[in-house]
């Protein structure tokens, strides 16, 4: 039984708890922000890209809001008016309701 240990915490992998701490110490900011040919663009930014898998929630926010994105220059952007939806998932993956703030 050989389990990975985590380079941050030193804890076996199944008992490492990098991740959330992570997750309730971002200071998350959605906006919406009109794009060319009137589209709308909502706008992620202040998810730490170092210490959690962008890439991996991207993908779960594209396929629960059924939309197109990308992550690019730090920031997550979705096609479409996702605010208050964005916050709901934010919150069931694990982000603090405190720390996300919608403008």
């Amino acid at each position: 039984m050989s389990s990975e240990i985590c380079n941050v915490c030193g804890l076996p992998g199944d008992l490492c708890i990098c991740g959330t701490l992570t997750k309730e110490t971002q200071k998350i900011r959605i906006y919406v922000e009109p794009k060319r040919f009137g589209k709308i663009m909502t706008v992620i930014e202040g998810i730490d890209g170092r210490t959690i898998d962008v890439k991996s929630l991207l993908k779960t926010l594209k396929k629960k809001l059924a939309c197109g994105g990308t992550y690019k220059e730090g920031k997550i952007e979705l096609q479409g008016n996702h605010a208050q939806k964005v916050k709901q998932i934010l919150i069931h993956e694990g982000f603090k309701e405190d720390s996300i703030e919608i403008e």
